[in-house]
């Protein structure tokens, strides 16, 4: 059903775009666990128009949402030093 909804979304918006679903999984997999849960659609938004700024394309999408998980990967271990620090 997720590939449906991709393609019938791309139509729907006029783009045509491979889309790696399994990047942007675990894009949002990472902003939302080592963030908060609603930092997920908010990151991979602004991937796409990091993305989009920087030409387009799948290698733009990947390179965005590499920049993007790195910095949500920090965020959560920043977090748990510091719980560590607290506790």
């Amino acid at each position: 059903m997720l590939d449906e909804w991709i393609a019938a979304a791309k139509t729907e918006l006029g783009i045509d775009l491979d889309v790696d679903t399994g990047v942007l999984l675990d894009l949002a997999r990472d902003a939302a666990h080592g963030v908060a849960r609603p930092a997920a659609p908010l990151t991979t938004f602004l991937v796409g128009y990091a993305a989009a700024h920087a030409g387009g394309g799948p290698d733009a999408v990947r390179a965005a949402a590499a920049k993007a998980a790195a910095l949500a990967q920090c965020w959560a271990r920043d977090a748990d030093g510091e719980a560590d620090r607290a506790g």
